[in-house]
């Protein structure tokens, strides 16, 4: 529950969001019930409905998305019937609302739910008694609005980079290594699911450590860019490239096996043979390859394609070896 908590930012707004619109809320509900103003108790009962369940379905289903909208629609609406009924006290409510929404929903669909809120409070006019105080409302609520909109506007991009910062490798501009255990994963189970070939491709440059010895660091990260240039332009926009380390990187290939990857992965090693160049001359790559068998876990395919990659790397560099075509070799080898 913590793990979840730290790790989904959402998650824990909507949970935070809930747990003090419950204990915000229950005590005016209570009261309301006890003076008599059922109507007024009833709206906070089923606001503390709503908000429940947003929060329940969040964790149940992982959909933050729809349970926050749902919960600030929710709790703005809920908060515009609360001022009808009870009149300015009421109005107080809608504030709260106004600022959450940008914690529940993206900064334009939070602006449309409090507009249309301010709006639809001012069309009743229940809750103001005189033309000033409705129009400082609106006022008011407009100003910590668009407060509201700058900051989340603002977390929002943070955030996005911080994500870009976690999930891409900032020399060569592929995703890493943390990107590439959920992409795998992801691409097992839509193996499962959907019965289509996925090929996992570990491609290592070929004496790396003597280019960066003999000419340095920069033209080794040279080198790494003018692969990954090449990679891109010989791969499909469906293909899915990661830096694995150093100087491997891993190909995720779907919808490819036989003679067609077989064909794929020739053209790449002739294309980084005839373009990849170091200040010391061509530069070649050794490649592991592996398909995905039906139920195989992912650390099981990952490591099939490394030991393909070893041996290509100990049958003299520069070549393509195909896990399953070791597996062969290992089955008829005589004892």
């Amino acid at each position: 529950m913590l793990y979840r908590l730290k790790t989904d930012f959402r998650l824990s707004i909507i949970t935070l969001l809930g747990v003090s619109g419950l204990l915000g809320i229950t005590p005016f509900a209570v009261m309301r019930f006890v003076q008599g103003n059922v109507k007024a108790g009833f709206v906070d009962v089923c606001i503390l409905l709503g908000v429940s369940g947003g929060v329940i379905y969040a964790w149940l289903t992982g959909d933050t998305r729809r349970s926050g909208y749902f919960m600030a629609v929710v709790s703005s609406y809920g908060a515009v019937l609360v001022g009808t009924i009870v009149g300015d006290p009421g109005l107080f409510w809608l504030y709260p609302c106004l600022i959450t929404t940008f914690f529940m929903t993206p900064p334009r669909a939070a602006i449309a739910i409090n507009v249309s809120a301010v709006g639809l409070m001012v069309i009743i006019g229940e809750a103001f008694r005189s033309q000033v105080q409705m129009w400082s409302f609106v006022s008011t609520a407009l100003v910590v609005s668009a407060c509201a909109f700058v900051f989340a506007s603002r977390n929002q991009d943070q955030r996005r980079r911080l994500e870009h910062l976690a999930t891409v490798d900032p020399l060569t501009g592929v995703k890493n290594r943390r990107s590439m255990d959920e992409e795998l994963d992801a691409a097992a189970a839509s193996a499962e699911r959907t019965g289509i070939s996925h090929a996992l491709v570990i491609l290592d440059i070929d004496h790396f450590k003597r280019i960066n010895d003999e000419f340095g660091h920069t033209a080794g990260d040279e080198v790494l860019v003018d692969l990954i240039a090449l990679l891109e332009q010989n791969t499909r926009r469906s293909d899915q490239l990661f830096r694995f380390g150093g100087e491997e990187f891993v190909l995720l290939l779907a919808g490819v096996d036989g003679d067609g990857l077989k064909a794929v992965l020739n053209n790449l090693q002739q294309t980084l043979r005839k373009y990849l160049k170091s200040p010391g001359g061509p530069v070649t790559a050794s490649f592991g390859v592996a398909i995905l068998r039906h139920g195989e876990s992912v650390g099981s395919w990952l490591s099939r394609a490394d030991d393909a990659l070893y041996q290509a790397k100990e049958s003299g560099r520069d070549q393509i070896v195909f896990s399953d075509e070791l597996m062969h070799q290992a089955q008829f080898q005589p004892t």
